[in-house]
């Protein structure tokens, strides 16, 4: 049995760090117990602060790789929306509405393994155009070169968003049309170049708790700055389609194993938040996240955004402008 409340006097004291063996044994701690220990490492680092982001799908569908939970590739059978990358005029609508919605992180997020140079150029040509407030801006391109890193850098967008999706002992069950190390050589890129940088992964996915430890690892290594958290929300006419939704007590268990394990790091939780908690949805921040999306998804769409600004106030914290 590990006792949380030294794990805890020591992270917020000494700057320790756990490792996988004490990540294995906090996973499996009373409930209660773990979720009031990774709600005091929240405050302690990140007091009462709620961080909103928001994020637009600049190009949708058609995409060439094989992921089983992503309803835009064109393995899967979903029926959703697909159109080519979106223009300037929609980027901006996009960013009014997630300044209103008192987001301070604004996501251009594309489809695809990759854009094309001529795509990277208007993207970033729309970023400068938002440029200059306080909203920070981030793109999600897939993979990227350091060609088209420089270009993106010099462009004003200091945030790169590129998930992991999964443990790399876990990645080959649920894509082979590209590999784990693809997409850790991104993210590896864009952090040496000087980005900030948004990378998390998908759970619920067959996953075992093990290997929701081992990416919390891998992501501590890169030294990621925020950490999305997805919960599947298992979409029709992908092969997950038919998969079992974790429970809310697995949920939380994972916001609050990787609260342990970067500590000090944003934490959010995104897609797949309204349909996997329902009325349990503040009992994110008390499993120790201190963000989350609003104003919809991908290919799905969240909640009205008044109801989580309420929730967040009711819960007694505050939005960070």
């Amino acid at each position: 049995m590990i006792n949380l409340e030294d794990i805890y006097s020591k992270i917020i004291n000494d700057n320790y760090r756990i490792t996988e063996t004490e990540a294995r044994k906090i996973w499996s701690s009373d409930l209660s117990l773990l979720l009031e220990t990774a709600d005091k490492i929240r405050k302690h680092f990140k007091g009462n602060e709620i961080k909103l982001c928001s994020i637009i799908n600049a190009k949708s569908g058609n995409c060439p790789e094989n992921c089983k939970f992503c309803a835009q590739s064109l393995h899967n059978k979903a029926v959703i929306e697909k159109y080519p990358l979106v223009d300037q005029k929609k980027v901006e609508e996009a960013f009014e509405s997630s300044k209103r919605n008192r987001a301070s992180c604004f996501g251009i997020i594309t489809s695809g393994k990759r854009v094309t140079e001529e795509e990277i150029d208007r993207i970033c040509e729309m970023a400068q155009g938002l440029n200059g407030t306080k909203t920070d801006v981030s793109v999600s391109l897939g993979m990227l070169s350091t060609a088209s890193l420089k270009k993106i850098k010099e462009s004003g967008i200091n945030k790169i968003h590129h998930n992991l999706e999964t443990a790399e002992s876990y990645f080959p069950s649920i894509c082979t049309t590209h590999s784990y190390l693809d997409r850790l050589s991104t993210v590896k890129k864009a952090k040496e170049m000087g980005f900030e940088i948004c990378s998390g992964g998908i759970f619920g996915i067959g996953e075992l708790p093990e290997q929701r430890i081992e990416l919390a690892f891998a992501l501590r290594k890169l030294d990621v700055d925020s950490i999305p958290l997805n919960f599947l929300n298992p979409i029709k006419g992908t092969r997950l389609e038919k998969a079992k939704p974790l429970s809310q007590e697995e949920i939380l268990r994972t916001i609050a194993i990787f609260r342990f394990i970067l500590p000090d790091k944003d934490i959010k939780v995104c897609g797949g938040r309204e349909v996997n908690l329902k009325d349990s949805q503040s009992k994110i921040f008390y499993a120790g996240a201190n963000g989350m999306m609003v104003g919809g998804y991908l290919t799905t769409d969240g909640r009205p955004v008044e109801e989580d600004i309420k929730m967040i106030e009711d819960q007694g914290f505050t939005i960070q402008a």
